[in-house]
């Protein structure tokens, strides 16, 4: 199959022919590489990689370094999807100037073509730096997990009527600061629904329901490998957890029993003086030879 580079161009063009957006996340080579190839539009280096790769309690404990790692392992992956990278925690937030060296970092150093951010209106004069400085950014409200505390951990926001108000009241502001796009995660898809009505950009939903131009999960929770929880919104799309372990005891076992590998699974020795080699082995003083090795690549 062959598939066309996205751009966020046509990322737009998908949204204004009624198209949907297909977003996933890839924080690695090999899995990234497996996305790239299925024609998915955007693939996400979260930060949600601090608990799927890292092991991490939540998103806040990422850095910056950490980030840039992943962000290059898939950049050199992926030839036709769009690459965002996941501004981390205390990464933009401290002043302009610091934010925008650090969303550069994600282009320079990491390959990305936009970075995303969470937070709404409070955060729309730190998006107009970013995008001034030429670097692409997408948007996200609603439940940001860099927020948690204050929340009070991973709670579906926009059930009142004042804080879904402001959930529109930002993703308007968002729009006017220039995001190309904007995640919406955990509110109510009735919410969601009003949004991506009231905004000319793509809305990309995470437990927001149908009604986004786009959607997007965590790879490592639709695979199921990832399942230290479950939010109500996730669905299972493949067992490659139970996959994973079955293979590893099966593997445990042949080499218990002796079976794996066998002679199929092992290189010959081609040569014709294998006898005498043996034979040097049976006859010579294996470690006074080492220790004479050692001591010449010493000198």
């Amino acid at each position: 199959m062959s598939l066309r580079k996205v751009t966020i161009k046509s990322i737009i063009e998908k949204h204004h022919n009624g198209e949907k957006i297909l977003t996933i996340t890839a924080y690695d080579y090999a899995l990234a590489k497996i996305v790239d190839a299925c024609g998915l539009d955007l693939i996400l280096v979260g930060d949600s990689l601090a608990m799927v790769m890292l092991g991490y309690p939540n998103t806040l404990s990422v850095s910056m370094d950490e980030m840039i790692h992943h962000t290059k392992a898939v950049s050199r992956a992926v030839s036709n999807a769009l690459i965002v990278g996941d501004m981390p925690f205390l990464s933009y937030k401290i002043n302009k100037k610091e934010a925008i060296r650090n969303a550069g970092r994600f282009i320079q150093e990491g390959g990305a073509e936009a970075v995303k951010v969470e937070g709404g209106t409070d955060i729309c004069k730190t998006i107009k730096a970013i995008l001034d400085a030429d670097i692409e950014v997408m948007g996200h409200i609603g439940l940001t997990p860099q927020k948690i505390y204050r929340f009070g951990g991973f709670m579906v926001q926009g059930k009142t009527f004042e804080t879904a108000k402001r959930l529109i009241l930002d993703a308007k502001n968002l729009q006017e600061a220039g995001v190309f796009s904007i995640v919406l995660e955990s509110i109510p898809w009735q919410i969601a629904e009003l949004i991506t009505k009231e905004i000319d950009i793509p809305t990309i939903g995470i437990g927001a329901g149908p009604y986004c131009d786009g959607q997007i999960l965590v790879l490592h929770d639709m695979l199921g490998i990832f399942t230290d929880f479950k939010p109500k919104f996730l669905k299972y799309f493949g067992n490659v957890r139970e996959s994973i372990t079955e293979a590893l005891n099966l593997y445990k076992n042949e080499v218990l029993k002796d079976v794996y590998p066998n002679k199929e699974y092992s290189y010959e020795y081609v040569g014709d003086q294998l006898e005498d080699l043996k034979e040097w082995v049976e006859n010579n003083d294996l470690n006074k030879e080492a220790s004479e090795l050692s001591k010449t690549m010493e000198k």
